[in-house]
């Protein structure tokens, strides 16, 4: 069983009491965090939720912040941004950039999963610059032109 890499965490005073994020079952991929404030969104707006916690990415990874399905399906709440990026030298509060793409306001409860937080191996790139590029079968086709 892989035992995960430690992620440290430092918590905020207005997340006092919340839990960290955890993996809610044995196969997640995601660890669920929590809202530290009550924030309402009026449909067709988005804000930055904050979650209480600090956290040290170790050097080498990210920490993904991804949408939960269950708001994105039953309420039209997702992230504007997905995935989010925390990057291992980042120390500031993780906010969470919800957007309400729903018809009704959505009302965000402090202590209510907002997210998922699933860490990830980075690999940089070395651009380099060349004068042509290896042809595919594909080439230039764009937007839709694999077909459906």
């Amino acid at each position: 069983m892989n035992r995960g890499v430690h992620v440290e965490v430092e918590v905020l005073p207005h997340g006092e009491g919340l839990p960290l994020p955890r993996c809610t079952t044995a196969g997640a991929a995601g660890a669920d965090v929590v809202a530290a404030a009550d924030v309402e969104l009026a449909p067709g707006r988005r804000a930055a939720v904050p979650t209480g916690l600090k956290v040290a990415v170790p050097e080498g990874y990210e920490l993904q912040v991804r949408p939960r399905s269950g708001l994105a399906l039953q309420h039209g709440v997702t992230l504007i941004n997905p995935p989010g990026t925390i990057d291992s030298d980042f120390r500031g509060e993780v906010l969470v950039l919800l957007v309400n793409l729903g018809e009704r306001p959505f009302i965000v409860r402090r202590g209510e999963r907002i997210a998922q937080l699933v860490l990830a191996p980075v690999v940089r790139a070395e651009f380099v610059v060349a004068s042509t590029l290896p042809p595919t079968k594909r080439g230039e086709g764009g937007f839709g032109s694999t077909g459906r």
